[in-house]
């Protein structure tokens, strides 16, 4: 995968990131993958204490600034933090390798009952997105039932959508090996819908959204989207129809997804 200069390892003998330009709490630097050894360079830094309103917006711009992105991770879970999560970034490719319809069309045609019905139109922005994801951060640091224990990371990526990527998760390891190709979809989401990857736990997803369909058509038409990117979401999940679904996405400030 195409990489930007990591800033981590400066963390190694500067735990509090000054000469990032940053005040960091105290924190982890994680290496950890699935295979035997180490990955060669630090995949994401988190916090030791779990994550506050507030959090997200004091440390998330000034670390974007350092070529780091913030997102929340989730250390409650059965399968603890991301230590256990069985990273790979050594098998995940980059994102702009992938077209996204492409990605979302192959997913889709797995069922073929239906043709593909394309790409959803893009929605005008209603929030700043940097400004939604600070506000669903923030909503996320209460640990609602699916995500317990949040705190704030920080991961060397170009983009948010390239979060995923950058370390190499595996939480939709049924569906996809390579998550690149999940986040070229991200990608077109952020370019359309003002997205934001804000949270990641083992096998969850939630992202921000500042321009979510305003109506049952257009909410519909991405939908379609949504059940090739994470089947799990509609199949296993009520109301279990693209059309019940599609209702619960009017209007709504984050999306989130979970893999079997």
């Amino acid at each position: 995968m195409a990489t930007l200069p990591n800033p981590l390892p400066k963390l190694a003998s500067d735990p509090s990131g000054r000469s990032l330009g940053l005040r960091l709490p105290p924190g982890r630097l994680i290496d950890a993958t699935g295979e035997d050894d180490p990955w060669h360079e630090p995949l994401l830094w988190h916090a030791d204490k779990g994550a506050a309103p507030g959090t997200w917006a004091a440390l998330g711009s000034p670390a974007a600034r350092a070529g780091l992105l913030p997102v929340l991770i989730d250390l409650g879970s059965d399968q603890g933090g991301p230590q256990n999560w069985d990273l790979m970034p050594g098998e995940t490719s980059y994102p702009g390798d992938h077209d996204a319809e492409e990605v979302l069309a192959e997913f889709w045609g797995e069922d073929p009952s239906e043709a593909w019905p394309g790409l959803a139109d893009a929605r005008a922005l209603v929030a700043d997105p940097d400004v939604r994801a600070t506000e669903v951060a923030d909503s996320l640091t209460a640990g609602p039932a699916w995500f317990t224990e949040p705190h704030l990371a920080l991961v060397p990526a170009r983009r948010s959508a390239d979060i995923p990527a950058a370390v190499g998760w595996s939480g939709p390891v049924n569906h996809e090996n390579d998550v690149a190709r999940l986040c070229a979809v991200l990608r077109s989401w952020e370019d359309r819908f003002g997205i934001r990857v804000v949270a990641l736990g083992f096998d969850v997803l939630v992202v921000s959204v500042a321009a979510p369909p305003t109506t049952l058509a257009a909410a519909e038409s991405l939908a379609a989207e949504h059940f090739a990117f994470c089947p799990d979401n509609i199949g296993q999940s009520a109301p279990y129809t693209l059309s019940g679904y599609a209702r619960r996405l009017v209007g709504e400030r984050s999306w989130s997804f979970w893999w079997d």
